[in-house]
């Protein structure tokens, strides 16, 4: 990322933007610790009363915006006309095949939910979608295969016609079908697809069958056959009261379409459940005032057992979403992978961590874990120099009589290795960051990023990397 915005930024202006990996790794780390703690404007994190030293001591806010306006995952004339024609994501093509490669790594269960994910955008993009009755209506489209657990084991982003594996015309799938179809290439035999009425028809279900995949989800009435039309009317269902519900089955014994009646009638089409065995499910009564007990069919109970899992990662990306208010659909598009592998990562952690014994009490929240990943990245120096960007820290510090440093993790603080102390040519020297110490000095140690004192008779360089 930083080579391609560097490359980028000379063939744009002439002028490269110098940035190096350890500095987007701070940038990022800035990104995401913001997006924890949520202000109105981006703005705001550098301005005075309200700074917060984390975000303001790593990175300027000057230094932030001109990073994300240049902020680039490939170099425009490396790619041929023919790709950028093929291709509408080519912008952001290598980040999103890195995020899938570490999706697909992930075990394939036997039962996976498909559904649409919206990437939350309303600038101006030809591949910009409107699908209502979304929190975020308006946007790229990101079809996911998920876990019911929430982690993502696919996905594949809309973007016309080349977006998806052709299939043969005849079978008349519609887009929802040959999305499953596609997605459906990494899964196992036996898997089970949940998905909703977009996806769902009887061509899909016969054409997955052939492949020993079973489609199990809720279906369009002017999607089924005639025949099916023959199963009780609605009134007969709404008079017979909540629970009722009415099956066929095909004669092959191999699909079966019910309608239950809830609050309205809901018609699912399955290849692998069906009526039996049913049980009872609690629901809110309006004329009664009460919760009742009525029948579920099984099709019903293993839909809502199994169909949540992208609807969960969507929330925990919508709980702690970066901030990218920008005309530019790239970067919007890379802030949402990126939030969609920070959310993986916790499904993975917090699985491990019960696979492990971990009590829950000690497993981390959410927002703890994108906390600590975000104070990971934001300690990133830059190995090449053993130090953080001079060209843009201690350059821009020179003219200034005060400069802002970054808080420590007390993790790295204690950490063992690389602490080496500096001494820098500022005009004026810095602070000493040492509790209790009110000296200055221009000795800054190159792991911490903080100035230290380091003379006879008061050595704050070794008190501060040995107190607990």
């Amino acid at each position: 990322m930083s080579s391609c915005t560097n490359i980028n930024s000379v063939a744009r202006s002439g002028k490269s933007l110098n940035t190096t990996a350890a500095e987007i790794e701070r940038f990022l780390g800035a990104t995401v610790f913001m997006s924890c703690i949520s202000y109105p404007r981006i703005r705001m994190y550098w301005q005075r009363g309200l700074q917060i030293p984390l975000v303001c001591g790593t990175i300027t806010r000057d230094r932030y915006f001109k990073i994300r306006s240049s902020l680039k995952v490939v170099v425009d004339t490396d790619v041929s006309d023919d790709a950028k024609k093929q291709d509408g994501l080519w912008k952001v093509r290598p980040l999103l095949d890195r995020i899938r490669t570490g999706c697909l790594k992930q075990a394939r269960p036997s039962m996976i939910s498909i559904d649409e994910q919206m990437i939350p955008f309303t600038g101006m993009c030809r591949m910009k979608q409107y699908v209502p009755n979304k929190p975020n209506p308006v946007g790229l489209k990101n079809f996911v295969a998920a876990r019911p657990d929430g982690l993502v084991v696919d996905f594949v982003v809309y973007h016309g016609a080349n977006s998806f594996q052709p299939v043969p015309p005849e079978l008349k799938l519609g887009v929802g079908g040959t999305v499953v179809s596609h997605l459906s290439e990494s899964f196992i035999s036996g898997t089970r697809i949940y998905c909703d009425r977009y996806f769902t028809s009887l061509p899909l279900i016969d054409h997955m069958l052939k492949k020993s995949i079973y489609i199990t989800g809720t279906v369009m009435k002017n999607r089924l056959p005639k025949p099916v039309y023959s199963m009780s009317d609605d009134k007969v269902l709404m008079a017979r009261g909540r629970g009722s519900c009415d099956q066929l089955v095909r004669g092959d014994n191999k699909v079966s379409v019910l309608k239950w009646f809830d609050n309205k009638p809901i018609i699912m089409a399955s290849s692998v459940h069906g009526e039996e065995p049913r049980d009872e499910c609690r629901r809110w009564s309006k004329t009664e005032k009460e919760h009742k007990q009525i029948s579920r069919p099984a099709v019903i109970r293993e839909y809502n057992e199994k169909m949540g899992g992208v609807d969960l990662c969507d929330r925990m990306i919508a709980f702690y979403r970066m901030s990218a208010r920008t005309r530019k659909w790239t970067v919007r598009t890379l802030m949402h992978f990126i939030d969609l592998a920070l959310a993986n990562a916790w499904f993975q952690y917090r699985q491990d961590a019960a696979s492990n014994g971990t009590p829950k009490k000690d497993i981390m929240q959410f927002l703890d874990f994108r906390v600590s990943i975000a104070q990971v990245y934001l300690a990133a120096v830059n190995e090449e120099a053993g130090d953080s960007d001079e060209s843009e820290t201690d350059s821009a510090a020179a003219g200034r009589r005060r400069q802002l440093v970054t808080a420590v993790p007390a993790t790295q603080q204690r950490a063992v290795g690389m602490h080496l102390p500096l001494m820098t040519d500022l005009q004026y020297s810095m602070r000493c960051r040492s509790h209790g110490c009110t000296q200055k000095t221009k000795v800054k140690c190159t792991k911490c990023n903080v100035y230290l004192c380091m003379v006879a008779g008061r050595n704050c360089f070794y008190e501060f990397h040995n107190s607990d």
